[in-house]
């Protein structure tokens, strides 16, 4: 039961983040942080003297970024704006602020680093360091799977087995936000789900059964952080970089389509990215490449 003491501000944010749950269609994970950074926005706040919406004004709102903008990285002081913003745009919408000067505060430009990808090599490098073994055909599947639709960690591990169409090679994704798209997948993920479907899936269930399509030894849902241990075995294993992750996969997927010519759009499609300004830095990554071929290989590079 909460607390009735809490001021209306307080009251105000639960039924904002309410708001970007249900009609917004966000993900847990942004709701959370959402709610973290407004926490420390109502503190501010509090402060200040300040515990009712309609005593916002653009004063407060400037001092608060000038007090949280030490010890944060660009990314997350932008999180925080945009989560300010967006809960005084509820406030003036459901009439509880007067006006929403906010809007005139700049975020904070963030440099958007290009991510470590696998060179195509590296990548059957690591499809190549699994074994036969029970686990093995699973572990190769999951790899195969990822690095062919480019899937987040998460859709990985969430995929149902009801939205895998094992004869035209596609799946239906479920990704950020509960929007849906549908990715096609190539002939080495199909045989690799085949041999995990058709033997180790159906032992580890024991007659039961399981609308995921990855499951852990026990029968159920493999978890995000169990993929991330097994990539990480097997990039040990065929020595690669320790930094590689599920989400290497990903870059290294949408990496892999622009060196190959494949035109962002569709390459947004396929990752799900909302905008494509996201995907743009898969350009400058492909640019990396580039120059670095040229850089090796012309001979006054």
């Amino acid at each position: 039961m909460k607390n009735d003491s809490r001021s209306e501000i307080e009251v105000m944010i639960d039924l904002y983040l309410d708001h970007l749950a249900v009609e917004k269609g966000l993900s847990q994970l942004t709701i959370t942080a959402y709610g973290r950074d407004l926490l420390v926005y109502v503190r501010y706040l509090k402060d200040a003297g300040i515990d009712s919406p309609a005593s916002i004004d653009l004063s407060s709102s400037l001092g608060f970024v000038a007090a949280t903008s030490d010890g944060r990285s660009a990314s997350s002081r932008a999180r925080m704006l945009s989560a300010v913003k967006g809960f005084h745009r509820f406030l003036y919408r459901e009439g509880t602020m007067r006006s929403l000067d906010v809007r005139g505060i700049s975020s904070p430009k963030i440099t958007r680093r290009i991510p470590f990808v696998l060179t195509q090599v590296e990548v059957e490098q690591l499809m190549s360091a699994t074994c036969d073994e029970k686990s093995g055909v699973r572990d190769r599947a999951m790899l195969e799977f990822a690095y062919s639709t480019g899937m987040r960690a998460s859709e990985i591990c969430d995929q149902k087995i009801e939205n895998v169409d094992l004869d035209s090679r596609i799946a239906r994704v479920r990704g950020k936000g509960g929007k849906e798209r549908i990715v096609p997948y190539g002939k080495a993920a199909a045989a690799a789900l085949s041999d995990y479907l058709n033997g180790p899936r159906e032992k580890v269930l024991k007659g039961e059964s399981s609308i995921y399509l990855f499951l852990n030894y026990r029968g159920r849902r493999i978890s995000r952080v169990s993929f991330w241990k097994i990539i990480k075995k097997y990039a040990n294993k065929s020595g690669l970089p320790a930094d590689v992750t599920p989400h290497t996969l990903r870059h290294s997927f949408a990496t892999h389509l622009v060196e190959g010519g494949a035109d962002l759009r569709t390459v947004q499609e396929l990752l799900g990215h909302s905008d494509i300004s996201t995907t743009q830095i898969y350009t400058r990554l492909d640019m990396e490449y580039l120059l670095e071929v040229h850089r090796t290989f012309h001979p006054r590079g």
